[in-house]
């Protein structure tokens, strides 16, 4: 597999934001985001075997992992390989997806954690996946502004979405609208500001 990088942090978002976690990030995007965290991602990185990726985590210490890219379901594959070793080591594993890639073959291994591309983002994601989310996965909805928080409030009507959602404003927006607008309209969503900007971590 085609890895950008492996590295310790705190979870910066999702339902485990504020925990340590390895972070394993594949190379490779389907999408071009507006908001895009790591545009690095999407060419260059190391080719490294199921092993090496496992040696690299296990040198890392900590039990939670996060695949992440990119578009980590690119490598789909390779993916399952390695969650099968994670499952057999006893980590726990969640994947973050851009969701344009069909996650269910996964699930058996790792959490979701879709990111519903709003659009302010220029990208758009496949809804059609929100009803395989389970309660141990989440969504969350990056917003720059009220035609976002529009949309999200649109998606979450029209499909019945059983893990936990996240709404996070984009770094620079008006945090206090999108909190303001969250209460207002009773959103069954938590606010959630994305520490990894607060914390200058990817």
């Amino acid at each position: 597999m085609i890895v950008s990088e492996i590295f310790r942090s705190l979870q910066g978002e999702g339902k485990n934001q504020g925990r340590p976690c390895t972070f394993v990030r594949l190379t490779g995007c389907n999408l071009r985001c507006a908001w895009c965290d790591t545009p690095y991602a999407h060419e260059g990185g190391e080719e490294m075997s199921v092993a090496q990726v496992l040696d690299r985590v296990w040198l890392l210490r900590g039990t939670h992992i996060c695949i992440t890219g990119g578009e980590p379901l690119l490598q789909r594959e390779e993916v399952l390989k390695l969650l099968e070793k994670f499952d057999l080591h006893g980590y726990t594993v969640e994947i973050e997806t851009n969701g344009t890639c069909d996650f269910r073959e996964v699930q058996a291994y790792a959490s979701i954690c879709m990111d519903v591309k709003c659009p302010s983002s220029g990208e758009k994601s496949d809804l059609s996946l929100l009803p395989y989310i389970t309660p141990r996965d989440c969504v969350k909805f990056v917003v720059a502004d009220e035609d976002d928080l529009l949309y999200a409030r649109a998606v979450m009507s029209r499909y019945e979405i059983r893990g936990e959602v996240f709404i996070s404003p984009v770094e620079g927006s008006d945090y206090r609208a999108v909190a303001d607008y969250i209460v207002e309209e009773n959103l069954p969503v938590r606010f959630q500001v994305q520490l990894h900007k607060l914390l200058g971590v990817q």
